[in-house]
């Protein structure tokens, strides 16, 4: 029987200027460990690549964005180090895109869920397709969005942020999502989402990397903490996701998408 954790990938290419990374997994491009470390890699060789001058994120296939953490990995976990690791690899992510001294454009074409908005939130600049709706539902299982809390609440703002984590099996829609501040722009289309950041990241590749790394350094003030805090925040989820409540809202989640497949 195949790993499902094992699948996927994390592809990086550099073309004109820009700095393209795409990730993929069969469950909704859902993250697994070995993912999320791909993801820190090809982040840190974007960010050092001298041909690079901005930085896509996106993922592969026309539906989610990104499912979050993957549930097979998470019900597998049985003690407290195992959790902790698994929660740094978002930490870990979110962290790179802090430090990547590129700006990293978010292309969000479907929907986003945990640690998948906390991707949008740490992009420099998120634009989305109509088709990305978004949610925290970390707390419907027990755990929390605790890693990616801080990256959505410097882009959200406290209020939307603490809507999203208590609101957990809510949906909130792209137009939501750019009122509040973590898209900056919607399109009613994918083909219009990426016609348009291949006009905008062509004037950003003409733009002085010099100011852009500047400006990036100066979005990001108040955060040099988060190597230490989200490290706090993901021994909490790794504390949580041994609890009863956890392991049986997992079951019960995977047991119905077992039941719709």
């Amino acid at each position: 029987m195949t790993d499902i954790t094992q699948q996927g990938d994390v592809v990086l290419h550099v073309n004109d200027g820009v700095a393209t990374i795409e990730f993929f997994h069969p469950a909704q491009n859902s993250l697994p460990g070995r993912l999320l470390a791909e993801l820190v890699q090809a982040i840190n060789e974007a960010g050092a690549d001298k041909n690079s001058h901005v930085v896509v994120l996106r993922s592969a296939g026309d539906r989610s964005f990104c499912a979050g953490a993957s549930f097979d990995e998470l019900v597998a976990i049985r003690d407290f180090e195992t959790g902790k690791r698994f929660f740094l690899g978002f930490a870990n992510v979110i962290n790179a895109m802090r430090h990547c001294p590129k700006l990293i454009i978010g292309r969000i074409h479907g929907k986003a869920v945990g640690g998948g908005v906390g991707l949008a939130a740490a992009s420099d600049y998120c634009m989305s397709s109509q088709f990305a709706s978004v949610k925290l539902s970390e707390l419907a299982v027990g755990i929390g969005p605790f890693v990616v809390g801080p990256a959505c609440e410097r882009k959200l703002g406290l209020s939307a942020f603490s809507q999203m984590a208590i609101n957990a099996t809510q949906w909130q829609t792209a137009a939501w999502a750019k009122q509040k501040g973590l898209f900056t722009e919607v399109f009613d289309t994918v083909e219009q989402l990426d016609a348009y950041i291949e006009h905008f990241t062509k004037i950003l590749v003409s733009s002085s990397p010099d100011a852009m790394r500047e400006l990036k350094r100066t979005f990001w003030q108040g955060t040099e903490n988060w190597d230490t805090l989200l490290n706090e925040r993901a021994a909490i989820s790794g504390r949580l996701v041994l609890s009863d409540f956890t392991r049986n809202a997992i079951e019960a989640f995977k047991a119905k998408k077992d039941e719709k497949a």
